[in-house]
């Protein structure tokens, strides 16, 4: 009834464990893989709770939560 999705096209939500390894030696780890992931993040995440409709304080303040959380991780090495 649906089709069958390639391991390489799949999200890692939709990936069983055993199949794991075989999807992450699937992915792209060269540095321009990375900074593409990273910026599909961003967008991602500008597109769900930045840039709506009608706003609220939810992504603002998980990017401040974020913030804090690392400002202390940072400050107290050991942790």
């Amino acid at each position: 009834l649906c089709a069958a999705v390639p391991l390489k096209d799949m999200k890692l939500l939709d990936v069983k464990l055993g199949q794991l390894p075989t999807w992450l030696a699937m992915r792209d780890f060269t540095p321009s893989g990375i900074v593409g992931a990273l910026r599909r993040g961003y967008d991602r995440y500008y597109n769900k709770y930045i840039n709506v409709k009608k706003g609220g304080l939810g992504g603002i303040s998980m990017v401040l939560a974020g913030y804090v959380v690392v400002s202390y991780i940072w400050s107290y090495s050991h942790l």
